[in-house]
């Protein structure tokens, strides 16, 4: 891979992570900065859907966050867009597009129908 290429991800990746990373500090400073209280069960029960979606969505950012890292030490180990399984260059379109991959398409493709095979 050319060096302005991993230089593109490199840029794009740890952007990312700061966005991330930020929205995680504004939800736990948003969900713990005031108490409501609602007489109103229904308003209560629709604060508590909210919160338990936010917290579903920061969870997947979560586990976003910790492949992000590991691309970027990819990045300077130098393994970044080499595929786990095969060890084939994984095509840039498939990074731009799924920068934390680390299956080219056709390793993730059997991958995937294998899953579907056994029903997972």
């Amino acid at each position: 891979m050319k060096k302005e290429d991993i230089e593109y991800f490199k840029e794009l990746l740890t952007n990312q992570l700061e966005e991330l990373l930020h929205q995680a500090d504004d939800t736990v400073s948003g969900m713990t900065s005031h108490k409501e209280n609602f007489p109103d069960p229904t308003d209560r029960a629709a604060l508590e859907a909210d919160r338990n979606f936010m917290l579903r969505i920061r969870d997947r950012e979560h586990k976003l966050i910790k492949k992000i890292k590991k691309a970027i030490q990819r990045i300077e180990d130098g393994t970044f867009g080499v595929c786990d399984k095969c060890g084939e260059d994984i095509n840039i379109d498939r990074l731009k597009a799924r920068p934390v991959t680390i299956h080219c398409i056709d390793c993730k493709t059997k991958e995937e129908a294998l899953e579907r095979s056994l029903g997972l």
